[in-house]
């Protein structure tokens, strides 16, 4: 879990990667050993913090490393954690030798326990379960042992997976009581019969868990050795693995060349689980959700290639290709039929990646909201579409509406490129600096906006959360240093201030039978407000501070492991807004109005409460006791239930534009009316228009003033 959120939140700063350090030959025959060493020196070179390998370099990487392998400590044995000892002080010498025995003797040993697990958990689940038997799994995987015997291995699988198929036989049970009062007559089903449908739910889950297992192959898991390696250097440099680098990309540039469909491999079939607005497919409307795709012809090819059992990546692979190629899909529809489907690839726009933009009425006022969930450009060509280009667009399109201030949402945007950011800034603020960048090979730099006119002069506000990070916080943080606007979120944002390049390494290799060797995400500089503070580790602190689902969960920087310290330098020479009256006036009133807010209240206990169900390690495998357990969440619970049901006052609606555009694009027209009708519901963004209203109104009573005085 830790490793899937340190990727969805983490990414990239600059784009553009250069190495200047000195110009090095590869010329070992073996991939992997070429593919250690070419990091090492890239890492030692290029790396912000570089580290020492040495044995303790090695112990944090073996500890790491068998980690990633079997977090629950359900697959090694005691037996081959003593074995493996012998390198725990020896991976740095390993590393710098290119020995990579290490791996070969861990992936070896880890498919045989990987294939010894499949006839345990078969063997467990062949025998019906004692849900009166008075028994508890302790889940505190950290400093659980691992198992002597196979017969304690057996009996950590048998509870871990009782605990599976009694969640599922409560669910079962519930739903049979709950049937049995709207029909008497329906047939009722003894707990044995339930007791066996739970086992054979948990039982099929667990084969498409080791089908996608299956699937991965010896460079798959290297990678994951790479990566604990790197990833001893600092908590965001990290190996991607060539496919990896491609989502990367995708992710980056919030677009893709291909169909226009999002696919699920289930068990050795792959479906389509979603038609991309506006994408080929969904232009098509031949294709739709849960058809199977069973063939792919490529338009110079006769024959059709199957990708029934095919590995997920490499069906999608298939499938993906340039703009303008056509691909021919043979796939059994939803009713059973079976047909082909020609579709020409274009790119495809992920929609939801972009910038939107709504406006609000209150009180004859009218106030514009843009939310941004991350800094995108593309990594090819940045005067194409990007978000300092459309959040430019969107503010002039709610200035032709009347704006009379802004709600700029960075919740839950964890960053992206620092030119779009610097871009950005720049339209709320004369010409000066907006961040300060220190590199380890080219020293300190101050980027500045050079720009002297402004676009939007007129209120702001800047809402963040815990995941808001990196270039999400050198926004917030320089708005804030120059007063420009009121941040309103969470005690502090994430606290990433590190700068990332992504180095192809690629450009080392003349080896041509390597194929793609993938790419280093390494960090290389470190960034600081232009007051000189570090936002690593500290985030930037919200001017009013308000509760929210996160407010007592270790999810920031400082809860990563190993990151960079906090620092700070001299401030660049900038000056302070000072066309706002009343600004500190003006946190002072929303503080005082969210202090009484028991909308916040009621999130706060929330906030605490999942605190709490999160630190639970201990869970009962007797059925009755957890469904007093159970029961009794369920019921604690329902005292949140209200923070769902509150409705602010306020409407919002889409801007002109985009309101043509809903008679032909009905699904874009249900995701704004799915997104105003959050909106609506949304405590943080209520009060960010009463503070736009407070500014507002500050500076017409000052005008007036003014105009007296006069």
């Amino acid at each position: 879990m830790k490793r899937n959120f340190k990727i969805l939140v983490l990414v990239l700063l600059f784009a553009v990667a250069s190495c200047s350090f000195t110009t090095k030959t590869f010329n070992d025959p073996d991939k992997d050993k070429t593919l250690v060493e070419l990091i090492t020196y890239v890492l030692e070179n290029g790396h912000y913090d570089s580290k020492d390998i040495n044995d303790s370099f090695s112990k944090e990487v073996y500890s790491n490393y068998l980690e990633e392998l079997d977090p629950m400590k359900r697959y090694f044995y005691a037996s081959d954690i003593e074995e493996f000892q012998a390198y725990e002080d020896q991976i740095d010498d390993q590393i710098k030798n290119k020995d990579i025995s290490f791996f070969d003797l861990t992936y070896k040993r880890f498919q045989q326990r990987m294939a010894e697990s499949k006839e345990i958990y078969k063997e467990v689940l062949a025998t019906p379960f004692d849900f009166t038997e008075d028994e508890v799994l302790e889940a505190d995987y950290d400093n659980r042992p691992y198992v002597a015997s196979k017969e304690e291995m057996k009996e950590r699988w048998k509870k871990q997976l009782k605990l599976a198929a009694l969640g599922t036989y409560y669910d079962k049970i519930k739903e049979q009581k709950r049937g049995l009062e709207e029909n008497p007559e329906a047939e009722k089903k003894s707990n044995a019969e339930l007791e066996a449908e739970a086992r054979e739910i948990t039982r099929t889950s667990l084969e498409e868990y080791y089908d996608f297992n299956d699937d991965l192959q010896r460079k798959d898991w290297f990678s994951v050795y790479v990566n604990a390696i790197v990833e001893r250097f600092d908590p965001h440099t990290f190996y991607f693995a060539p496919t990896d680098k491609d989502r990367f990309d995708m992710a980056m540039s919030g677009k893709l060349e291909g169909i226009g469909a999002r696919l699920q491999k289930k068990s050795d079939n792959i479906k389509i689980i979603e038609i991309i607005s506006g994408g080929p497919a969904w232009r098509g409307d031949e294709i739709e959700v849960g058809d199977e795709i069973i063939k792919v012809k490529q338009e110079d090819e006769k024959e059709p290639v199957s990708v029934a059992g095919m590995r997920l990546d490499d069906a999608v692979g298939l499938i993906k290709g340039p703009k303008g190629t056509k691909v021919t899909l043979t796939v059994r529809k939803v009713d059973g039929t079976v047909e082909d489907i020609d579709i020409v690839r274009d790119v495809v726009e992920l929609e939801e990646t972009y910038a939107k933009s709504s406006i609000v009425e209150k009180e004859g006022r009218t106030y514009g909201v843009i939310n941004l969930p991350k800094f995108y450009f593309d990594m090819g060509d940045y005067s194409a579409r990007n978000a300092a280009s459309d959040v430019k667009q969107e503010i002039i399109r709610l200035k032709e509406q009347d704006m009379e201030g802004l709600v700029l949402d960075l919740r839950n945007n964890g960053g992206g490129s620092l030119k779009t950011v610097v871009d950005i800034a720049g339209l709320f603020i004369k010409e000066g600096p907006v961040v300060q960048v220190r590199s380890k090979m080219d020293g300190q730099e101050v980027l500045k906006d050079t720009d002297p006119s402004i676009l939007w002069d007129g209120p702001l506000v800047i809402l963040v959360n815990e995941l808001s990070a990196s270039a999400s916080e050198i926004l917030a943080a320089a708005m804030q240093d120059y007063k420009r606007a009121i941040v309103i979120g969470s005690k502090q944002t994430y606290g990433k201030g590190t700068v990332q390049n992504v180095i192809d390494l690629n450009r080392w290799i003349r080896n041509s039978d390597f194929g793609d060797l993938g790419a280093l995400k390494l960090t290389t500089q470190k960034f600081y407000r232009v007051n000189g503070g570090s936002t690593q580790l500290e985030g930037v602190k919200s001017d009013v501070v308000v509760p929210d689902r996160y407010s007592y969960i270790d999810i920031g920087e400082k809860d990563q492991e190993n990151p960079l310290p906090w620092d700070q330098i001299a401030p660049a020479d900038y000056e302070v807004w000072n066309d706002y009256v009343g600004f500190e006036e003006t946190i002072k009133s929303s503080k005082a109005r969210m202090a009484k807010n028991e909308q916040l209240k009621l999130i706060d206990e929330n906030a605490k409460w999942i605190r709490d169900q999160r630190d639970e390690k201990s869970f009962p495998l007797n059925f009755e006791k957890y469904k007093t357990e159970l029961e009794q969440d369920e019921e604690q619970a329902k005292q949140f239930d209200r923070i769902s049901d509150y409705k602010s006052n306020l409407t919002y609606k889409s801007l002109p534009y985009e309101m043509k555009m809903f008679s032909t694009d009905t699904v874009l027209a249900e995701k704004r009316e799915r997104w105003h009708e959050t909106l609506a519901g949304d405590v943080y963004m209520e009060e960010a228009i009463h503070v736009l209203e407070d500014m507002k109104m500050n500076n017409i009573q000052n005008s007036k003033l003014a105009e007296i005085r006069d």
